[in-house]
């Protein structure tokens, strides 16, 4: 059972103001706004404030009335986020935690913390939470250098082999290199069936399980479609294990959970619109032994990739329980079906608790990064 952590006295002394970011210009623009979907009906409203901050396709930033979601139920893909609400800026402000809100007349909205539910580029990948430290506001998840290297496979896979975690092999090419990009050569090195993904992308958008030529050629084209770099790797043949993982400096992992997909992989379409493809083992049925090593190298990923706050993190168990870690997401799914809350709620931590626990988080690391010194003097 993992254990509790008890809520610091701030949670006790006042309503927390919690602005909830979601939507974005990435492809799991409609992926994340199911995930705040779930986020905003889960949070404890007599501890919190809530201010929705949707971030249009087209990357304007809208703030949007509390009742946003009301009446949608799951039916999130229909919002559209460009005829809804009042364009936003940020600004620092005199306390360092305001927001703007540009209507007339000009109204502040003071925000604690901020949660961002963004998925995929331009949102989990550093940027947002570059633009948040900057405007210096506590967030919720990791910081800029983990969500980076947590988005792009490539990096991720090689820092991942660097410190000695077992991954697939893999192989890395970026747009106009069409002559090293070769059916024959790769799949003589890879092996058949390969993957092809786009190398910063998630929820399996833009990924291909190829078997020959003709789906190489057509993989090859979708993954560029989305991304600029993209990797091919091996196929692993074995177990679908995930776990999540939560804390800063000393971070405990869940229960591992097993995914079993209807379709030849955990593609897009099992992930979040056909409930029935796949099957979710929630814990995974395990030795004892196996879940510990799961864990173990669940936190050595973690570790590895400067996580800080969240991160799911996906593996293989192949022939004989090797593990062999796949990749790390840095905002995992918070849908009703989403393995991240589903995996800490049977470790022990209700999906309210793990709000509470994830937005402590975000305002201890911002309390310990504020006591840093910003200066040297001699003499």
């Amino acid at each position: 059972m993992i254990p509790i952590i008890p809520i610091t006295d701030m949670f006790m002394a006042r309503k927390i103001t919690v602005g909830v970011l979601f939507g974005g210009r990435s492809a799991e623009h409609e992926i994340s706004l199911r995930s705040a979907y779930n986020v905003i009906g889960a949070i404890n409203r007599e501890r919190y404030g809530i201010v929705l901050i949707g971030i249009d396709k087209g990357g304007t930033w809208r703030h949007l009335r509390p009742d946003f979601f009301s009446g949608c139920g799951e039916n999130t893909d229909r919002l559209d986020l460009r005829s809804k609400g009042d364009p936003v800026f940020l600004s620092p402000g005199m306390d360092g935690r305001k927001l703007v809100v540009t209507v007339k007349p000009e109204t502040e909205l003071s925000i604690d913390v901020f949660f961002p539910v963004l998925h995929g580029p331009y949102g989990e990948d550093g940027t947002i939470q570059g633009l948040l430290k900057l405007l210096n506001v506590p967030f919720v998840g990791a910081d800029v250098l983990g969500s980076a290297v947590g988005m792009d496979k490539d990096v991720m896979k090689r820092l991942l082999r660097d410190a000695g975690i077992p991954i697939a092999r893999f192989l890395c090419f970026r747009k106009g290199e069409d002559e090293r990009i070769g059916f024959n050569g790769i799949s003589a090195e890879l092996g058949l069936p390969l993957f092809v993904k786009p190398a910063n992308l998630g929820s399996s958008v833009g990924v291909s399980k190829v078997e020959s030529e003709r789906e190489f050629d057509r993989a090859v084209s979708e993954a560029f479609g989305y991304d600029k770099k993209i990797i091919i790797e091996e196929m692993i043949e074995g177990r679908e294990i995930e776990c999540s993982v939560l804390g800063n400096e000393n971070p405990v992992a869940s229960l591992p959970g097993e995914i079993t997909s209807r379709d030849g992989f955990y593609s897009y379409r099992a992930k979040y619109i056909d409930e029935d493809g796949a099957v979710l083992g929630i814990p995974a049925e395990l030795p004892g032994g196996v879940v510990r090593e799961v864990q173990e190298y669940a936190v050595r990923t973690y570790r590895a990739l400067c996580c800080e706050g969240m991160a799911r993190v996906d593996m293989f168990l192949a022939g004989g329980n090797r593990v062999v870690v796949n990749e790390l997401n840095t905002i995992p799914g918070f849908t009703r079906i989403s393995m991240y809350p589903k995996l800490w709620e049977i470790s022990g931590i209700p999906y309210d608790t793990l709000i509470d626990r994830l937005i402590e988080l975000a305002m201890d690391r911002f309390e310990n990064e504020r006591i840093l010194r910003t200066s040297f003097l001699t003499g």
